[in-house]
């Protein structure tokens, strides 16, 4: 289990901890052996940077990408402006830099998959570092596009690194603030093991059933 933030670069919220702590101590209270581990990788300090190339990189492909089936050249009117910046990045990436992050990227999925192979089943972790904002608190029309880019890095800190890496994981909302807004727990497996996720995820589903609470506001 894992509550504090990779890297340790900034404070998760308190509301976020408690979500994966009481977690926790829910599957243990199901027979669950749990206790505070997390894959080194995860604190990699270069994962930003590779990331930010490897997304940068894709957001000009697929720019590029829609073109060719609209027959049109896509420009800075037909997508959001950060997506307009990384792409922008994305040209700007040498075919070396490319190649280089794509090396790191194996390295980084091998790396993280030793901590499965050592034993564990599931990493459990809060979803986001913070509750739900306000509607448009991303929008990157407000503000420098890069800004926001790097405040919706910081609130995706936890589903980040396997969204790189291709791990099954799974949101559970097992935790509601004192505002009554859902706060997600992140539970991940080792590649291939969707089979334990989806076995062990049901069994706090049962245990603490969501499906007809709702938070103040809702549609």
């Amino acid at each position: 289990m894992l509550s504090r933030a990779p890297g340790e670069l900034f404070e998760v919220d308190r509301a976020c901890v408690q979500a994966a702590e009481g977690a926790a101590r829910l599957l243990a209270s199901l027979g669950h052996a749990v206790e505070a581990s997390h894959p080194a990788a995860l604190d990699d300090p270069d994962v930003a940077r590779y990331f930010t190339t490897m997304y940068a990189t894709n957001a000009a492909r697929m720019l590029e990408l829609l073109g060719l089936l609209t027959g049109k050249t896509i420009g800075p009117a037909d997508v959001d402006a950060l997506n307009w910046a990384l792409a922008e990045m994305g040209r700007q990436c040498s075919a070396n830099d490319y190649l280089a992050t794509v090396d790191w990227l194996h390295g980084y999925t091998r790396r993280m998959a030793s901590w499965w192979a050592g034993g564990f089943d599931l990493l459990v972790t809060p979803t986001l570092s913070s509750p739900p904002p306000p509607l448009g608190s991303f929008n990157p029309a407000s503000e420098d596009p890069k800004m926001v880019g790097m405040r919706a890095t910081q609130y995706a800190t936890f589903t980040l690194p396997f969204n790189m890496t291709g791990q099954p994981a799974i949101s559970l909302p097992l935790h509601w603030n004192g505002d009554g807004l859902p706060i997600g727990v992140q539970l991940v497996a080792a590649y291939g093991r969707e089979d334990v996720l989806i076995r062990v995820a049901a069994q706090p589903e049962a245990a603490q059933p969501w499906a007809a609470r709702k938070p103040p506001v809702s549609a």
